[in-house]
């Protein structure tokens, strides 16, 4: 949950990423036969469609029936007013990129937009030229991310692995581990909403490379690894109606802790789970599916329903000029509708709601994070940001802080510059801050680091 691209896209596109389907008609010209239109051309005319408000001439054409019963031509537009609400309007196409993922082919267009700049929008082709996946994603700065101070390479060496290669979702992580003989304890770092990589990347951010390196300058091993609904987005999609964030989330967190407790160097008896946002909410339930772990980190978990934050975020964002638009208050009702129907279940078998069917919700609605933490005799640790605007530090961190007050086992510490990917900042904390570069601030790695020294005995 990251902003209006990185949490309400993330949560309404992103998460699961909403697919989409169809064909762009050829022209015939003076009789003669039509050029071959490629992957590229039905790509760049497409969001001209977008850019120029007529993509309602092309939605029964391009799209297939089985994406249009997922997404409105109402739902497209609000997606779009979305996009621009944030990023600003549509300026120009800057460059097209097409490549092969997982057997499908994939267009990436960078498109430049007045205020935010360049915003991908990543396209997916079937084998027949139809578009069959559609998902808007923050443009590949990564050129410009720089290596915290406080890490250093010669202290550590890195292994690329594969996680669950005994599953039908094996996953390519990365271990790293400080130089030396060992054991050391060990970091499982779980990701937050969104088809996230391993680092967690988020414009020229990197806050889980951040920790891997941070914390394994300190003596602390950490596993990272690319998260199920990016490494297979185009699989999952066929299933949507049955995800849950068992599948999502769970399943793969104790696939690493099931690699990490036979590795070379590692302490089987100091494996920690860190869960950032979403995954800093589900961290109390993966922490009731294995026993094999030693403790809990929460960065900014969510204390409340996963659709009540979408909502707040959504009107937070909008507010911040102190007008909100019309297409705003839209998404404000489309929202609101949906997060009604969440809380009544009021989903048919076939329906997606805010990237999600009636599995996700129903599984959800079933599982309270505060009480299942309260049953849990791990050590925890609970950090939160108190600049992050998405997961708060009152309506979130203090009701953790008060539901949890008599547990001896839990640790608190709140930070007053850091945002919700703890980076420091000042000011009114925006979206657009998470667009700028910063690494994860150094006090932050030093509690984590302390925190877990002390309890290896």
């Amino acid at each position: 949950m990251v902003s209006k691209i990185q949490d309400i896209l993330i949560i309404i596109i992103i998460i699961l990423g909403v697919l989409f389907s169809g064909c762009i008609e050829n022209n015939l010209e003076n009789n003669k036969e039509p050029p071959v239109e490629t992957v590229e051309d039905i790509a760049v005319n497409l969001m001209y469609n977008f850019a120029n408000g007529t993509i309602d001439e092309i939605y029964n054409d391009v799209f297939t029936d089985e994406i249009k019963q997922q997404a409105s031509l109402d739902q497209f537009i609000l997606i779009w007013n979305q996009i621009t609400g944030q990023y600003g309007d549509f300026v120009e196409i800057n460059n097209i990129k097409t490549t092969n993922e997982l057997g499908y082919i994939v267009v990436y267009v960078t498109c430049y937009y007045s205020v935010l700049g360049n915003l991908d929008t990543r396209i997916v082709f079937n084998s027949d030229n139809k578009i069959s996946g559609l998902q808007f994603v923050p443009t590949d700065v990564s050129s410009l991310y720089k290596l915290p101070s406080y890490s250093y390479e010669d202290n550590f060496n890195e292994h690329n692995i594969t996680i669950g290669g005994d599953t039908s979702w094996p996953l390519p992580a990365t271990l790293t581990i400080p130089n030396g003989g060992g054991p050391y304890p060990v970091v499982i770092l779980v990701h937050g909403s969104g088809p996230n990589d391993r680092d967690e990347t988020i414009g020229p951010n990197k806050p889980f490379k951040d920790m891997a390196w941070g914390l394994a300058t300190n003596d602390i091993a950490v596993l990272r690894y690319e998260k199920r609904t990016k490494y297979y987005a185009d699989t999952i999609v066929d299933d949507l109606t049955n995800f849950t964030v068992y599948e999502e989330t769970i399943d793969d967190a104790i696939s690493a802790v099931n690699f990490l407790k036979e590795f070379e160097n590692i302490d089987s008896n100091h494996i920690y789970i860190l869960g950032h946002s979403l995954g800093g909410m589900l961290a109390p339930r993966i922490g009731t599916e294995t026993s094999d772990i030693a403790g809990l980190i929460m960065l900014a978990a969510p204390a409340r329903p996963l659709e009540d934050l979408i909502l707040d975020q959504t009107i937070y964002l909008s507010e911040l000029d102190g007008n909100i638009s019309e297409s705003d208050q839209k998404q404000i009702d489309l929202i609101q509708e949906n997060v009604t129907k969440i809380k009544n279940l009021n989903i048919s078998d076939d329906e997606i709601i805010i990237g999600a069917g009636f599995s996700y919700w129903a599984d959800l609605s079933n599982y309270n994070q505060i009480s299942t933490a309260q049953s849990l005799s791990y050590p925890m640790l609970l950090l939160q940001g108190k600049r992050d605007y998405q997961v708060l530090y009152e309506k979130d961190f203090l009701v953790w802080q008060s539901e949890l007050a008599n547990k001896s086992n839990v640790t608190f510490i709140s930070y007053d510059s850091l945002n919700h990917l703890f980076i420091s900042g000042y000011g009114t904390p925006t979206n657009s801050e998470y667009f700028s570069f910063g690494n994860v601030d150094e006090q932050v790695i030093i509690d984590i680091s302390n925190w877990i020294k002390s309890k290896i005995i």
